[in-house]
């Protein structure tokens, strides 16, 4: 499944949701510095990425995991539009290979898994950020959304 035109395409392990690609330029890596207080050097100066084995800078991984509701929203799943969905957290949360600034990414959703509880309906997600280009997944996670109701 190479393009975005294969939202929602089936797959062996479920229906899988794939957005656009989006880049992460140094603005926005720059504004989520100043935002968070998470100036580390590799981030924010190409010299000091360079001289810690980089390419040059990269995104922060938290970055990454702050796309996340855009990404959903953008990959046209059904609860990218959900007004009752809240955050319930990761099961799992693995940052494999770093973003480069300037890159593009996209995410791909798979549902794992949905559960009634008394508060709602828990949904659990695998998703999977990628760079363009790259071999290796960025980020991958098993994310847990309740929808309230």
């Amino acid at each position: 499944m190479d393009e975005a035109g294969d939202r929602g395409a089936g797959s062996a392990g479920g229906e899988v949701w794939l957005t656009d690609w989006m880049e992460v330029g140094s603005g926005l890596v720059e504004q989520f510095a100043d935002l968070t207080e998470d100036w580390n050097p590799i981030h924010v100066d190409e010299d000091a990425a360079r001289a810690s084995g980089l390419s040059g800078t990269i995104a922060h991984g938290f970055l990454l995991v702050s796309l996340l509701a855009p990404l959903l929203a953008d990959s046209g799943h059904p609860l990218g539009d959900e007004p009752n969905l809240l955050n319930y957290g990761f099961d799992s949360l693995r940052f494999i290979a770093p973003v480069p600034t300037d890159s593009r990414i996209r995410a791909r959703f798979r549902e794992a898994g949905r559960e009634r509880v008394k508060t709602g309906l828990r949904i659990t997600l695998d998703v999977e950020i990628e760079v363009e280009g790259g071999e290796r997944p960025a980020m991958v996670a098993r994310w847990v959304l309740l929808k309230r109701g």
